[in-house]
């Protein structure tokens, strides 16, 4: 098949343009490549919604994913009181090239953060929770006692809620991956991100066959729980390589896939964009995915792998 066509590198956030002494608004000098294209582009969800969910992660110290990831859904979701918590801190000790999160040493574990994170979801009224964290290699298990520990307090608050976990690779370590599956989160979710290609530019010390193989350990443990992988489009890859990565999710019996946007976090970030997706691309490519037997896609260029999780469930699909 042909590649996915590319055009020059161009950042994906919102242009920080400058207003020009002619009242224009003008791109900065080492903006590159095109503007942000129309379909990338709506309006700020109104009411109130947004300041509740803000004030109530600083009153209860809870990072999310939405802030640190600088995630163009954060608006949406905060107005409809949702949010994707992030544990375990706000600083990772990967350094991936595509994510704005902070890098560096971490501070301690938060002891008191799974029962701050269970009332908040009380007070949000969530019905289908999602977790990630930070990626911490400095702990012996990777931190998945801590994911065990939130997923237990949520579900003591919230017993009829679905809890959905998006976790790093753990390094590999099968007692750790064991460690989550045991808690029997309703699904668990680890994103692949991009092509095996391109995990060099883009995931750092991240392994792609180490990915896989923690999604295909989830289905051996325990089949009933819900697989699912998230991927970014945009960076250079081809359809050949998405379809090559489809077919060796659809091989381990990956249940969801998601496919959104690539969007620098920053102007000037490492990682640029090689190309928008328009839509009805998005829509082919999901298409394809569903042909191979998923049991859930969803594609578009603000999806992300935690954007209206619940509605990604088996269970809710049509």
């Amino acid at each position: 098949m042909l590649p996915l066509p590319v055009v020059e590198a161009a950042p994906a956030t919102v242009p920080h343009e400058s207003a020009s002494r002619s009242g224009r608004s003008a791109r900065p000098a080492n903006h590159r490549g095109p503007r942000l294209p129309p379909w990338l582009k709506r309006p700020l969800p109104r009411g109130n919604g947004n300041n509740f969910t803000h004030n109530l992660l600083q009153d209860l110290r809870l990072e999310t994913v939405c802030e640190n990831a600088r995630c163009p859904n954060r608006p949406e979701c905060w107005a409809q009181r949702t949010a994707t918590f992030m544990i375990l801190g706000n600083v990772c000790t990967r350094p991936c090239s595509f994510c704005s999160v902070p890098k560096g040493t971490p501070q301690s574990v938060d002891e008191d953060e799974p029962e701050r994170l269970a009332e908040a979801c009380v007070r949000l009224g969530l019905r289908h929770v999602v977790i990630t964290s930070v990626t911490r290699d400095d702990l012996p298990d990777g931190g998945a006692e801590h994911f065990v520990r939130c997923l237990e307090a949520v579900r003591r608050r919230l017993p009829h809620a679905t809890l959905e976990v998006l976790t790093p690779d753990f390094q590999g370590h099968v007692a750790a991956i064991d460690r989550v599956i045991a808690a029997r989160p309703h699904v668990f979710n680890h994103n692949l991100e991009t092509v095996p290609r391109l995990y060099r530019v883009a995931r750092g010390r991240a392994e792609y066959r180490r990915s896989l193989a923690l999604l295909a350990r989830v289905k051996e443990k325990d089949p009933a729980i819900f697989t699912k992988a998230g991927l970014m489009l945009g960076l250079g890859e081809t359809l050949d390589e998405v379809l090559e990565v489809f077919a060796d999710l659809r091989s381990i019996g990956c249940d969801i896939v998601t496919l959104g946007q690539y969007l620098a976090p920053t102007l000037h970030h490492s990682l640029p964009v090689a190309r928008y997706l328009p839509p009805e691309e998005f829509d082919s490519i999901a298409q394809l995915a569903r042909l191979l037997g998923f049991r859930h896609v969803v594609a578009g260029p603000f999806v992300r792998s935690s954007y209206h999780a619940a509605e990604m469930l088996p269970a809710h699909s049509a």
